[in-house]
């Protein structure tokens, strides 16, 4: 009788509301442990890049990664702290929610993957360490994953036996959460600076296209257009841009017959540290199938950047006349 009493009591005090905030509280702490890792790893790539995979592609990723990670984490962690702070509210004023089925599923999965994570995370650690892998941003991300993971199965452990410190949880990981999601406009860049390197990016795939249709002008006529004005072709559609953002024309100047310089004014200097390092004004013979890939011939400091480009007849033999 009693254990029938007990369930009529659990089914008038509990309902849809309780089922779908039990549900939102954990789907958003899932995106925000997820979304929190990926911007430790974005960080990470980006103040220890490998010098085996970073190129200007990758750093743009990994920037374009930290402003996702941050809108979700503005967006989600609020949700998530705003549905505990109200469970735990009901929690106070009915104990019984806390014995809800969902909740207990909801909250044995939750340290089920966890626990996963964790032994995963350590299989990882001594497989790297076997291989001779271990490297500074490997062992920081090894060590980001375990304390996202371990520190929601050690806060859920104690929920679970209703032992958890609620409010200093909550303080400690909104502190955490705020200084990450700063951290993230200085290491991303403000939505002006952003902007201002987005009309960079443009220059940069003008400067390309430019410079693939100079060479093909070469191959057609053996020499090089003396302004950039003969490169338009209304019947294959080409037409020579101009700057995105102030709409001057690009500088183009002929050093001598198989020699040219493209310039433009740049608002930030370019994201490719790597490149950076390249004399800026060297000049280089350029592969036809390189052009649209490999930003390294393209790094630019803030200002006007000139790039001098010399044709390889070799390469780029003119055609015979039919």
């Amino acid at each position: 009788m009693g254990k029938k009493c007990y369930i009529w009591l659990m089914n008038e005090k509990t309902g849809p509301k309780d089922v779908f905030l039990q549900l939102l509280n954990i789907i958003a702490l899932y995106v925000s442990a997820g979304m929190f890792i990926s911007l430790i790893f974005s960080y990470i790539d980006i103040w220890l890049p490998d010098a085996l995979s970073e190129n200007y592609y990758t750093l743009l990723a990994a920037r374009s990664s930290v402003r996702w990670a941050i809108a979700s984490l503005i967006v989600v962690f609020p949700v998530y702290i705003w549905a505990t702070w109200f469970l735990n509210k009901g929690y106070a004023a009915t104990p019984e929610k806390r014995e809800m089925k969902i909740r207990k599923w909801l909250l044995y999965f939750t340290l089920f993957a966890a626990g996963i994570i964790v032994i995963g995370d350590f299989v990882t650690l001594i497989y790297n360490f076997l291989q001779g892998e271990l490297t500074l941003r490997f062992l920081l991300k090894i060590l980001a994953v375990l304390a996202a993971a371990g520190g929601v199965f050690g806060y859920y452990i104690l929920d679970i036996k209703n032992k958890a410190p609620q409010k200093i949880f909550a303080y400690g990981v909104s502190a955490i959460m705020l200084i990450a999601i700063v951290a993230g406009f200085f290491v991303a860049g403000s939505p002006k600076e952003e902007r201002a390197r987005r009309f960079d990016d443009q220059r940069t795939q003008h400067l390309q296209m430019i410079q693939s249709e100079i060479i093909n002008f070469w191959i057609k006529k053996a020499a090089l257009p003396k302004t950039l004005e003969e490169l338009n072709d209304p019947i294959r559609g080409v037409a020579i841009p101009k700057d995105p953002e102030s709409g001057a024309e690009y500088v183009y100047e002929i050093t001598d017959k198989e020699n040219f310089k493209l310039c433009a004014t740049f608002n930030q200097p370019s994201l490719d540290q790597a490149s950076a390092s390249m004399p800026k004004r060297a000049a280089l013979s350029y592969p036809l199938e390189n052009i649209y890939y490999g930003n390294e011939n393209w790094a630019h400091n803030s200002g006007q950047t000139c790039f001098d480009r010399k044709i390889d007849k070799d390469l780029y033999k003119p055609e015979k006349p039919r």
